[in-house]
């Protein structure tokens, strides 16, 4: 291999890092419930009530998370902050889906939110609880579920005519980034096709049976 090789092979494993670490699930509930916030009738409601949802929903689902993750490295429960051991990712899948109740419970007891927003995230906690059970033999994609999850999100708000605007180029965007994440979890070498395409299944089956079903 050339150095032009070897140098556009680390722009793409660069690239790749960076599409995985803005992507990370831990902030698909805030991506989802920000498209929600302002791509539907949503839009409508006082900035400062969904400013301060937004930043709840991070809070729970992206800042708890982390500081658990963190202190199961402390301790030396798990090797390495992102969880690349599929056998350490039970307690930090099972903690992330106690984080999605507490929110979908704040969205439906707190703020009153539209039962469909409620779903989506209810939808994600179904989906971590899928990854949590299925990571006990064999390592199934977070980072697609939650990316497929927003997808879902955005193409179910289409569908039961929440959307504020026609969300046709969101949608779309969404999908690429969707597909582009698969290929750099594949690129860095944390999943193969069939893992990241179960993901992406998983994801987008169940927040589209909770939207649809209970939203």
């Amino acid at each position: 291999m050339n150095e032009s090789d070897m140098k556009q092979g680390r722009i793409v494993v660069g690239l790749s890092r960076f599409l995985s670490a803005m992507l990370t699930p831990l902030l698909m509930p805030t991506y989802g419930v920000l498209i929600a916030l302002w791509c539907s009738y949503l839009s409508a409601y006082d900035m400062g009530l969904r400013v301060t949802v937004l930043l709840v929903v991070s809070g729970i689902t992206l800042v708890l998370p982390i500081f658990c993750i963190a202190t199961l490295h402390h301790f030396k429960w798990i090797s390495d902050k992102r969880l690349i051991d599929r056998k350490e990712r039970l307690v930090p899948y099972l903690f992330a889906f106690l984080c999605y109740v507490a929110v979908a419970y704040y969205l439906w007891s707190r703020v009153h939110m539209p039962m469909w927003v409620v779903m989506f995230c209810a939808g994600g906690a179904l989906s971590v609880l899928i990854s949590a059970v299925v990571t006990l033999w064999w390592k199934i994609s977070a980072h697609m579920a939650g990316m497929a999850g927003v997808v879902a999100l955005i193409y179910n708000m289409h569908v039961l005519t929440t959307e504020a605007f026609n969300l046709i180029w969101v949608l779309t965007v969404a999908v690429v980034l969707c597909g582009l994440l698969g290929s750099a979890r594949m690129i860095l070498g944390r999943h193969s096709l069939n893992q990241v395409v179960a993901g992406a299944v998983n994801g987008a089956v169940s927040v589209t049976l909770m939207m649809q079903i209970f939203g």
